[in-house]
């Protein structure tokens, strides 16, 4: 992602408007890193359950397993199964789950479900995906700065500059956002392997989360959850589907890939 930002300002050759964008990416993300928990719980009227909620049972066992801070714990109003962890480390983090996936997973399957999400909380995945998006918004910006300047010029300088190479700039403008956006879902499936993994450690074995991704996203297909697309990647199967092209758009891995990788890694294949 640097090495793709910093390709893009040297083809636009203004370090100037290249900093201003990432100075306001960088704040736009931090707000979001340090504030996304409150909004996304607040969006999806998750409601904090206290100890005798049979959820908060599970999260705590697991989060003394994997040698975790208690987070909070939330339900989801929602009959769609689906599941996320928030907060920005493991002092603050949440995890909530749909009224669906509680009635939808026997207790083993929940624990394989919670397990990654915690994974996610110990991974740190929450402050990478926010680095992620910092540099894509970043990248995005200036590519969008680039196309309204070719639109309407700018100095003498700027326009002879632009001019000497109007392909390669306008191939540039095009092609960087659609890249940026590639490598950061690549990376959020990259962290949703390794949270399976992960999950899978934190219970002993991978079997409870293979079935449950199994049962989850055979009936979110029949029931999806009505998320926005801002945090679909937050959630354990993402909301959305899609083939062909549109899956190297997509924030989470096949869900049979994910159960391969699984199975693999509990013969011992990595």
């Amino acid at each position: 992602m640097s090495g793709l930002l910093l390709a893009l300002g040297g083809a636009l050759g203004g370090s100037g408007g290249l900093t201003i964008a990432f100075v306001l990416a960088l704040g736009m993300n931090g707000f979001s890193y340090w504030f996304s928990d409150r909004m996304v719980l607040r969006m999806y009227k998750a409601q904090l359950v206290g100890e005798e909620h049979p959820l908060h049972r599970i999260v705590a066992r697991l989060a003394q397993r994997a040698n975790l801070p208690m987070p909070k714990v939330y339900i989801i109003p929602d009959p769609s199964p689906n599941a996320f962890a928030t907060g920005r480390d493991p002092a603050h983090a949440a995890v909530a789950a749909t009224e669906g996936i509680l009635r939808l997973l026997p207790e083993a399957e929940l624990e394989g479900v919670i397990a990654h999400e915690l994974a996610h909380v110990k991974h740190r995945d929450i402050l990478l995906s926010s680095v992620a998006a910092t540099l894509a918004a970043t990248i995005m910006y200036v590519a969008n700065m680039a196309k309204w300047a070719m639109i309407f010029g700018g100095s003498g300088d700027d326009r002879d500059r632009r001019g000497s190479n109007p392909i390669a700039l306008l191939a540039t403008i095009i092609l960087a956002p659609i890249a940026a956006m590639l490598i950061q879902m690549a990376i959020s499936r990259q962290r949703e392997f390794a949270a399976d993994r992960g999950g899978a450690d934190i219970v002993g074995t991978p079997m409870g989360l293979a079935s449950a991704l199994r049962h989850i996203d055979a009936v979110a297909k029949q029931l999806p959850l009505e998320a926005s697309p801002s945090t679909a990647h937050m959630f354990i199967i993402q909301p959305f589907t899609g083939g062909g092209m549109m899956s190297l758009f997509s924030s989470h891995p096949p869900t049979e890939a994910r159960i391969q990788a699984l199975m693999e890694y509990r013969d011992g294949v990595r």
